[in-house]
């Protein structure tokens, strides 16, 4: 059975980066047997990020780099999504685009891989979280 994991734009910066947690998530996504998704919702996050830090060739380069990787399933952003992911804000605490992220590891019970303390309160809700190692 394959092992699941749901990549955020936290996840995906430092991927991209070469930042901490960069050879984590290499891991992850070069493991023949996982199965790696990322909500729409946060490719357009890295993107807006992206262009604000590096300018919109540099994100959009990124931005096609995730879509076109083999290995990674980019899901959209359906009206299930959309409602789970609006229900996960409501409950207070996560950003509209890290509740997508959580809703999408919530539907297909996956691992959330990220560095952001954001999703810290949801693990004692059943989210289970993979933490990137600072300065890995």
């Amino acid at each position: 059975m394959a092992d699941r994991f749901v990549l955020d734009a936290y996840a995906v910066l430092a991927l991209l980066g070469n930042e901490a947690g960069a050879d984590e998530v290499t891991a992850i996504v070069s493991a023949q047997q996982n199965e790696v998704l990322m909500s729409a919702i946060n490719v357009g996050e890295v993107h807006y990020i992206l262009s604000r830090r590096a300018g919109p060739d540099r994100a959009r380069r990124a931005e096609d780099a995730v879509y076109g990787h083999p290995r990674v399933r980019v899901a959209e952003a359906t009206r299930d999504r959309i409602r789970a992911a609006a229900e996960l804000k409501a409950a207070g605490g996560l950003s509209l685009a890290d509740a997508f992220a959580a809703s999408l590891a919530q539907e297909h019970d996956a691992v959330l891989v990220t560095g952001d303390p954001e999703f810290k309160p949801l693990e004692s809700r059943g989210l289970h979280v993979q933490w990137l190692t600072p300065g890995a």
